[in-house]
C-alpha cells in the first residue's frame, strides 16, 4: 500500500508542476489563478482511485503535501525561467546584441 500512496504522491507531484508554472503568470487571487489551483484537482480524485488508495485519513498529509509542493516548484520554475529571459530581453530593447559585449 505505500508504495501505491508513493506512487500517487509522484504523479500528483508532477502534475501539479505545469499548473504552478502556468499560475505565476497570472495576478494573485484571479479567476485564471484559481482554475490553476483547483484544475487538477479531478486527476488528483482519479490517481487516488486507480492507485487504490481510497480515501483513508493517513494519506490526506502525503498527497497534499505532494499537490503544493508540485504547485511551488512550477512556480519557482516559472521565476528562474523569466530572470534568465529578462536580460536579453532589455539588451535587445537597448538595441544591443548579445554578441557584442
Amino acid at each position: 500500500m505505500e508504495i501505491h500512496l508513493l506512487l500517487a504522491a509522484l504523479s500528483t507531484f508532477g502534475l501539479n508542476i505545469p499548473f504552478g508554472f502556468i499560475r505565476q503568470g497570472y495576478k494573485k487571487f484571479s479567476i485564471m489563478w484559481f482554475v490553476c489551483i483547483h484544475a487538477p484537482i479531478p486527476f488528483v480524485i482519479l490517481f487516488r482511485h486507480l492507485f487504490g488508495l481510497g480515501f483513508q485519513l493517513y494519506t490526506y498529509p502525503i498527497m497534499v503535501s505532494a499537490f503544493f509542493l508540485g504547485q511551488f516548484t512550477g512556480k519557482k520554475i516559472r521565476i528562474r525561467f523569466s530572470a534568465k529571459k529578462r536580460p536579453e530581453k532589455e539588451l535587445l530593447l537597448k538595441g544591443i546584441k548579445k554578441d557584442q559585449l
